[in-house]
């Protein structure tokens, strides 16, 4: 039973991890007023940047600091269209995921002759124990003995709340995503505040994707997101766009991700047919987004347009 415990906390912590970095990044530019469907594309191209990086460097920490690189640059598009040029934010977003998995997959195939997917990772993010602490039964394996990228996921959440709620810098993204004339009255650069929280949340949906291909895989190719963006992004709507809400429903989808893997293990199948529990996580995202978990107050100006000149 305590092995059947840790093997869900174990899992659970572990796929998580890239719904709470890349929820965090939705976060920041949501709340800035810019709606981010692009959260899966960030996740591909981060992916796949890691996967390459780290093949060519052999580091998988210059794979992590390239995935974020990537992920602004993909993110910088969506900042132009959606804040400078005022497209719709949806088609925008949704323009950076199609760019971001062809963009992966045709190099994929054009740097390995061909080939789906880019060979086997040897050196990835190993797991990082806290003396003393990765022994405790149950959680200790699961919270201490974790990748590099749960514990930054975590400082990420902690650093997010205190910068948004603690400083003048949250306190000007959150004005420009609820009341932006306001802002602008008081001196806020509206345009510059959510230029900035959308390379924010490139940065961080970069380093959500890295995870998958260098830390809970080995390799990138097409199916490695395969709808963990969307999934993110229900952890954010869910979350109702506060930082530690993001935290808790990326666990609890990282929960229904991990009973999908280990229903077997837990006896589940014999009740309930696998494709039913690979489906969970799905169709928990699609009530999520329907609304139809609580309701969900998001950002007044979001979605918005901003005209820094009209009265």
């Amino acid at each position: 039973m305590v092995d059947t415990l840790t093997n869900v906390l174990q899992t659970t912590v572990l796929y998580a991890t890239p719904l709470i970095l890349t929820g965090m990044g939705g976060l920041f530019s949501e709340r800035s007023g810019v709606i981010n469907i692009g959260l899966e594309g960030l996740m591909t191209i981060g992916a796949f940047t890691a996967a390459v990086t780290t093949l060519v460097s052999g580091s998988p920490w210059i794979g992590l600091a390239a995935a974020m690189l990537a992920g602004i640059l993909f993110a910088f598009p969506h900042a132009v269209a959606s804040v400078t040029f005022k497209a719709n934010q949806v088609v925008s977003g949704m323009a950076i995921n199609f760019l971001a998995l062809g963009v992966s997959v045709y190099l994929v195939k054009h740097l390995y002759e061909g080939a789906g997917q880019t060979p086997a990772i040897t050196n990835t993010l190993k797991r990082l124990p806290i003396p003393g602490l990765e022994k405790i039964p149950v959680i200790g394996p699961s919270l201490f003995n974790a990748f590099p990228t749960t514990y930054i996921a975590v400082g990420i959440v902690v650093v997010s709340y205190i910068l948004l709620y603690r400083t003048s810098f949250g306190m000007r993204l959150r004005a420009v995503g609820e009341h932006p004339r306001a802002a602008e009255t008081t001196g806020v650069n509206v345009i510059r505040m959510r230029y900035i929280a959308v390379l924010i949340s490139g940065a961080l949906g970069g380093l959500g994707g890295a995870g998958l291909s260098i830390a809970i895989g080995s390799e990138f190719n097409q199916t490695t997101v395969a709808g963990q963006g969307f999934i993110a992004l229900a952890a954010l709507i869910f979350g109702k766009w506060h930082p530690f809400g993001v935290l808790g429903s990326a666990t609890f989808f990282g929960f229904a991700v991990s009973l999908a893997l280990i229903g077997q293990l837990l006896g589940l199948t014999a009740y309930i047919p696998s494709e039913v529990l690979s489906m969970l996580p799905y169709v928990l995202t699609i009530l999520a987004l329907a609304g139809f978990v609580g309701r969900a107050e998001s950002p007044a100006a979001l979605g918005k347009d901003f005209e820094t000149d009209s009265r």
